[in-house]
């Protein structure tokens, strides 16, 4: 019998015993939130990585690659969020909030 994957809300709960891992994670939410919402706001579009490629005029590895880029290093640059932004008929906003 084979064993059942563990779900991406199990997976993360394991990791964020982890002190260590829990800082990183707490460091790079910025980074995961964007990411949450590019690819929510690709799937209420109801549009695969294929038609959103086809948009931005780029190849379906390549929008692969920016939804999982934000974690690497370089990031994207603005350009191209906005362009993955307007192909999924949305735009960007960025603010600075104050930490106090």
């Amino acid at each position: 019998m084979s064993k059942k994957r563990p779900t991406l809300d199990t997976f993360k709960a394991k990791l964020l015993k982890d002190e260590k891992d829990k800082a990183l994670y707490a460091s790079l939410e910025a980074e995961f939130k964007l990411l949450e919402q590019m690819i929510e706001a690709r799937n209420n579009a109801g549009l695969t990585q294929e038609d959103v490629a086809q948009r931005m005029g780029t190849s379906k590895s390549n929008v692969s690659r920016l939804e999982n880029s934000l974690l690497q290093n370089p990031s994207p640059n603005l350009s191209t969020l906005k362009k993955y932004a307007a192909a999924v008929d949305c735009h960007i906003e960025i603010s600075l909030i104050s930490n106090q």
